[in-house]
């Protein structure tokens, strides 16, 4: 076996250099769509060149198979850098947007930045590449758990993917796909919030990522600590492309090509097999999932364009009944997590269209979010059920957008209407005050949604000021607060100035407003009555940032950045007492309960990073000491859910020789607090079997804390180049060292010899016992990629 896998090997190696790549494309002007003729473009780090015709095309030939980067250069533009783009028997397509420079012609200097941001993102925004994404050890291909390298981005020993950014909630984030919202991220997304196990969107399609932590732009609405605003591939012009992939936990097929002459195509599926393994090695749950996802892109001629966006999934997790004898663990989760049906999609279609000093951007979209739950008391099909829930989330949107510049002063402005639909059917056994009930009801919410932005940028100071000055209002017909736009003003300023020409002085201050989620407007009692019609209100943050920059080269970036969050108008729950913005980290439904919008809240700390973007060598290190703290039912500030005190992680790959690549991740994640079980009411019987768990104390709320988590991922890549065709390879292992992590002890009940569970005080209450909650083990992976 030995030999053949290494004369299998050695083929490999011996065969894989036949292969040149080539990569085509157009250069324009990113406010008119004019396309830039004779525009100089170089590889970056090689010697290799040309020019662009005078419809703005190009093609290089010739190419080294891999990663590599164009250069761009005009008279009269600021030099560009793209994100690395993988080049091999796929010939990719790139359409190169160039800014016009209001630098005078004798000042211009020929010098790329590889870490420039737009005009409207001057403070808190990074942009993360394909080869960022691709090869970020322990994150398989993942976003959510690619950007958990950068600095204010927390995370969680558990297998999720929730985005906690800057001491916030995992529901105060919003996503972007080319312009088009996509409001569920994950698969088996929690409802109220964005986190999930696995992401949907496939890596294959990502060209880069803008990830903002604050100073948003005011076209982007509806968030309160992150956005991520994706931007999709195009499909090649020249040749159809296959791709497949089999990774740590799917499969996936991706295909790209020409449609005419003017259009393109991406298009991919994926689906699981976990469910086969966590089978084979006794876990608990099974989960299926699957999605799709597609790109359509045509254009129509030299002014105007049509994309049509859609992903969309399928998600089941059943119960994994047939395990004998379960221990602690497996009879804990068997016992609370309910069967779990969801599928979601988002389709929409974006028409832009360019004059002569700027462009109109209309946008048509839908997305639909069907989630069902459901548990049997002791998984028991005979008795009725503790949890019959079932919900959709539909909204219908357009926006226009308008973007123009005049006198030097960039402008944007944008409006939106959106109408939205929630409906829900909830069964619940509720154990509350001592007594058993029924949680009975049914929702149809009908909202209207509204809103507009203005946003303007200038330079000055000789182009050493940028200052950028936005404004935003929002609106729906719920109640009469939420429907008044001035309610809801956003106003937002941002500011860089360069102290030298290697380092910047950067600043922003604004206003950010989030609607509260469908499972909290939506709520009602058992009267029908929607018990936060009168009281909700949009949850409301004013942030502060202030940092400093410093390239030591032009690839070398080394930032520090302070930041307050002052939140208003936080939704608490009326029966626990604590914030809502301590949920929607599990796979239960955030949001769903009576509430008072009278909740404060404060995030407060800074950030260091330091980030090397070279050719062969990427390091991404980044520190963030974080206090996060929200008010509860009284008026008291409790440390939340995400109050990790200290962030730490330092990602690093280098290219190697002959195609090697490797790479490590090692993360930090200070201890978060806790609430301690209540087990006097957890033993009642009636209570157990409604929830299947322990309840909580949240007279205690975060009273606890657990010890700091750490993990180091480590990955290897090897690429072979054949000649009509790629063969991709990797190793990726999670927890390297395996670290052992302390959570909550599991609460479980005690059994008598026959199986049944043990009563005391004539059969009223359980027997509890607790066993301790340790994770964590050394996670290999290997995953393989065919492209032809």
């Amino acid at each position: 076996m030995k030999f053949f896998l290494t004369l299998l090997l050695n083929t490999f190696v011996l065969f894989s250099f036949a292969q040149s790549g080539s990569i085509n494309g157009i250069i324009t002007d990113k406010l008119t769509n004019e396309p830039i003729p004779f525009a100089n473009i170089t590889v970056d780090g090689t010697n290799i060149g040309t020019t662009s015709d005078l419809d703005g095309k190009f093609s290089i030939t010739g190419l080294k198979p891999g990663y590599h980067k164009i250069n761009v250069y005009f008279i009269g533009y600021k030099p560009k850098t793209t994100e690395d783009i993988f080049i091999g028997s796929n010939m990719p397509y790139i359409e190169i947007e160039l800014e016009q420079s209001a630098e005078e012609l004798e000042e211009v200097v020929v010098t790329v930045d590889p870490f420039k941001k737009d005009e409207e993102s001057i403070v808190s925004m990074q942009s993360i590449g394909t080869k960022e994404i691709e090869s970020n050890p322990g994150s398989n291909r993942d976003i959510s758990r690619v950007i958990q390298s950068f600095p204010g981005v927390g995370s969680t020993p558990a297998f999720r993917n929730d985005v906690i950014i800057r001491g916030g909630g995992p529901s105060e984030n919003r996503f972007f796909l080319d312009g088009i919202e996509i409001p569920v991220l994950n698969h088996f997304s929690t409802q109220g919030a964005s986190g999930g196990p696995v992401g949907i969107i496939n890596a294959d399609f990502i060209r880069t990522v803008n990830f903002y932590s604050s100073a948003f732009p005011a076209d982007k609405y509806n968030a309160l600590s992150g956005i991520l605003d994706f931007k999709l591939k195009d499909g090649s012009r020249e040749k159809t492309n296959f791709q497949f992939a089999l990774g740590a936990s799917e499969t996936a097929l991706t295909f790209d090509g020409p449609i005419g002459k003017k259009t393109s195509y991406i298009f991919s599926v994926r689906r699981s097999y976990l469910q086969f393994l966590f089978s084979a090695i006794g876990l608990p749950f099974l989960p299926t999932y699957n999605d799709y996802q597609l790109k359509v892109k045509t254009n129509i001629n030299k002014k105007s364009s049509f994309e049509i966006i859609s992903l969309g999934s399928l998600d089941h997790l059943a119960l994994n009944k047939g395990i004998e004898n379960p221990d602690a663990s497996q009879e804990y989760i068997l016992s609370q997590i309910p069967i779990n049906n969801q599928w979601s999609y988002t389709i929409g279609g974006i028409y832009r269209n360019y004059f002569d000093k700027g462009s109109h951007t209309f946008v048509l979209s839908r997305n639909r979010l069907n989630n069902q739950l459901y548990k049997y008391p002791n998984n028991d099909k005979t008795q009725p059920k503790s949890l019959d829930y079932q919900s959709n989330e539909a909204e219908n949107k357009f926006r226009y957008e308008l973007t123009f510049k005049n006198s030097a002063i960039k402008y944007s402005f944008s409006g939106i209407l959106e109408y939205a639909q929630y409906t829900n059917k909830t069964e619940q056994q509720v154990y509350l005050n001592n007594s058993l009930s029924n949680l009975s009801y049914q929702t149809d919410l009908r909202l209207f949604k509204y809103g507009f932005s203005s946003q303007a940028s200038r330079r000055l100071l000789q182009n050493r000021l940028l200052i950028s000055l936005g404004l935003r209002f929002d609106a729906n017909d719920f109640n009469n607060n939420s429907a008044n736009p001035l309610n809801q003003t956003s106003p937002r300023l941002s500011a860089s100035l360069a102290l030298t020409d290697k380092t910047a002085l950067n600043a922003s201050a604004g206003r950010y407003f989030q609607q509260g989620a469908y499972t909290t407007l939506g709520f009602r009692n058992n009267a029908g009555q929607l018990v936060n019609a009168n009281t909700a209100k949009y949850i409301g943050l004013n942030q502060y940032n202030l940092g400093i920059e410093h390239k030591f080269v032009k690839k070398v970036l080394l930032s520090v950045e302070g930041f307050y969050k002052d939140y208003f108008q936080y939704p608490i729950d009326l029966i626990t007492g604590s914030s809502l913005a301590n949920q929607g980290a599990d796979y239960a439904i955030a949001g769903l309960s009576s509430v008072t919008f009278s909740g404060r809240g404060k995030a407060y700390g800074f950030e260091i990073l330091n980030r090397w973007n070279l050719k062969n060598f990427k390091l991404l290190a980044s520190y963030t000491l974080v206090s996060s703290l929200f008010t509860d039912i009284n008026g008291d500030y409790i440390p939340s859910s995400w109050d990790s005190k200290h962030l730490l992680t330092v990602t690093g790959t280098k290219d190697l020789k002959n195609n090697w690549r490797v790479g490590a991740k090692w993360r930090y994640v200070g201890g978060l607090p806790y609430t301690p079980y209540d087990l006097g009411t957890s033993a009642f019987v009636d209570a157990w079997d409604a929830k299947g768990q322990a309840y909580l104390d949240y007279t205690k709320l975060n009273t606890l804390r657990f010890r700091a988590f750490h993990q180091l991922d480590i990955r290897v890549d090897k690429n072979f180049f054949f000649d009509k065709w790629t063969l991709m390879l990797y190793l990726d292992i999670q927890n390297a060292y395996n670290f052992k992590n302390t959570g909550q002890d599991y609460i479980v009940r005690e059994k008598k010899p026959d199986g049944s569970y043990k009563t005391v005080n004539n059969g009223t209450e359980y027997v509890l016992k607790a066993v301790p909650n340790q994770s964590g083990t050394v996670l290999p992976s290997i995953g393989v990629m065919i492209k032809l």
